[in-house]
């Protein structure tokens, strides 16, 4: 690969003085090195609040080789088709670089990778991009969980955590070669990488997916890789930016994974096992917050279930730095978590009850009754925080229709709670109620099961919305079906949804306003037969994940995943 050269000039300079707001950005010069474009297929705002993306910008310009610059999405509304992208930190356009490297965290990103392709003037399929043109990666979670509906798209995908996946990626990228010949040897040598062009879907006459035919010397299925010991590299905020929900935030991960095993929860899934910082690691992290910070983000998918938690809570208060939370249970709320959200001057909390009828609480596997979840309301709002956010699902398999009402139910009786709570504190928050449409995720035990229609949908969106309406100080936040549909067309589909994605592109349709082919979400998948994400080797058993979901039918618990010794799932085992 050539490393192109081209002075910054006037639109480098004042994306220069766009970045004196930010502390921590990597400079380096060009000559010499390969160039990295890492994009974020969302506006500035979100990538800057997103640790995964802050880490990888540091790993790369960790390479002594390479140099790393930040590409975003405009902000939205951007108008169709957008201008040319360009990095952050000297302007250049995505053609000046090697590499083109998506992080890529929500489903709902992928036409925006597209977008950003198509308004740098390059081909968007992978095949017809010549040697010359950048070679175009892609990694984070929702490639990890399915990479098929723009397997047509990239050429390379990085599947596993970057930290232990980059240095042997670049190892093999770095050892030259045409590009055939580098693609190769990266699917074949480097455990992670997925190279779709070597894989070829195979369909029975009624299109369900028989297998992958491969054309090279490369693994049947792509081994997901992870970090065994997080100790070895923390992450925390590597660029500090004014902009955005954490601008002023100084974020630190805490833990990957979580316990819980939540049957629609890909991250229970994926992530495994689950894996905490430990305390020391933890303060000193807080510790190294640079001078001046006041207030420091958790980040983690459990943080509730950190070891030490309240050690940590401690430490920040000795510090006089106020702690933030991205998340945590009802049933974890400790006396020295309730004051660290009080001093942080938290005034929103939020729980996820997830449904309002036990039984559906106990089909997804959510081990929370509803005793313990008025007992935190309880205890929340007569801490001192006066608002709460509640988190349901609509649509879930087997929902009747007593399950809607038991959500109506389930909120008047928190609502009573929250009002007696909130009298002796002298003044009364409010309630929002965030209803999201139950979508189906791949390498959960909810895998196989057909998605509510768009209609089933609206009409149980309706009903909640007609009964809180007339509920003072309590707000409905409900999700779109049609935007739901769209995000399970791509958590589901396989190349033939990328290929209707592409069409309506070059069609002149960008987004998703036009009906698509529903066929991948209205029916039940057949069990014995081979899943488009299968490619990926996450190393959980698939007759586990069945038991599971038939757990999830029966409404039967099943124990919390333990970082360690366990032979459930076959992953540790």
């Amino acid at each position: 690969m050539t490393t192109r050269h081209h002075p910054s000039g006037a639109a480098g300079l004042r994306v220069e003085q766009r970045l004196r707001g930010e502390h921590g950005t990597v400079r380096k010069h060009w000559r010499g090195r390969h160039t990295v474009a890492l994009i974020y297929p969302n506006a500035y705002a979100v990538g800057m609040g997103n640790l995964g993306f802050q880490a990888v910008y540091g790993l790369f310009n960790a390479l002594d080789d390479v140099v790393c610059e930040r590409v975003f999405a405009p902000d939205p509304p951007a108008p169709h088709p957008w201008p040319v992208p360009r990095s952050l930190e000297s302007g250049r356009p995505l053609t000046d670089f090697d590499i083109l490297a998506f992080s890529i965290a929500f489903e709902s990103d992928s036409p925006s990778v597209l977008a950003l392709l198509a308004a740098a003037g390059l081909p968007l399929a992978a095949e017809a991009r010549t040697e010359a043109l950048p070679l175009v990666i892609a990694g984070g979670v929702a490639c990890w969980i399915n990479p098929e509906p723009l397997a047509e798209v990239v050429d390379v995908f990085l599947i596993g955590e970057a930290e232990a996946l980059l240095p042997s990626f670049w190892d093999a990228y770095d050892a030259g070669g045409t590009r055939i010949e580098m693609l190769r040897r990266l699917a074949r040598d480097v455990p992670g990488v997925y190279v779709p062009r070597f894989y070829h879907p195979e369909y029975r006459s009624d299109g369900i997916l028989t297998g992958y035919r491969r054309t090279a010397d490369v693994p049947r299925r792509v081994s997901r890789v992870h970090l065994t010991d997080l100790a070895a590299s923390p992450a925390t905020t590597r660029v500090q930016s004014t902009a955005g929900p954490f601008s002023a935030d100084y974020l630190v991960e805490v833990s990957r994974g979580c316990p819980h095993g939540c049957r629609f929860c890909a991250a229970g899934y994926v992530y495994r096992p689950p894996r905490f910082h430990t305390a020391e690691t933890v303060c000193a992290c807080l510790d190294a917050a640079p001078p001046g910070t006041r207030r420091i983000g958790l980040v983690g998918a459990a943080v509730s279930d950190l070891p030490d938690l309240d050690a940590i809570c401690r430490h920040a208060q000795a510090r006089r730095v106020s702690l933030g939370f991205s998340s945590f249970r009802a049933d974890a709320i400790s006396d020295a978590l309730l004051e660290a959200l009080v001093r942080s001057r938290v005034k929103t909390a939020t729980i996820a009850p997830e449904t309002g009828s036990q039984r559906l609480r106990d089909a997804i596997n959510k081990h929370l009754d509803e005793a313990t979840i008025l007992a935190a309301v309880e205890r929340l709002v007569g801490g001192g925080i006066p608002n709460l956010k509640l988190y349901f699902l609509i649509g879930l398999p087997e929902e009747t229709e007593a399950d809607v009402a038991a959500i109506v139910a389930l909120v008047r009786r928190i609502k009573e709670r929250f009002l007696a709570a909130s009298r002796p504190m002298g003044r009364i928050g409010g309630i929002t109620v965030s209803l999201n449409p139950f979508v189906p995720k791949p390498f959960t035990p909810l895998q196989w099961v057909a998605m509510a229609s768009p209609a089933e949908l609206k009409a149980k969106i309706r009903f909640v919305r007609e009964a809180l309406g007339p509920l003072p100080n309590v707000r409905l936040s409900a999700g779109k079906a049609r935007l739901a549909v769209s995000q399970a067309l791509l958590a589901l589909g396989d190349r033939r949804i990328g290929r209707q994605l592409l069409r309506r592109w070059h069609h002149g349709d960008p987004g998703w306003a036009a009906p698509m082919d529903l066929t991948v979400l209205t029916g039940q998948r057949p069990a014995a037969a081979p899943l488009a994400w299968e490619v990926i080797d996450h190393g959980i058993d698939r007759e586990y994940l069945i038991e599971e979901y038939h757990r999830y039918r029966r409404g039967r618990l099943s124990p919390p995943c333990p970082p360690s010794g366990c032979r459930r799932c076959g992953l540790c085992g």
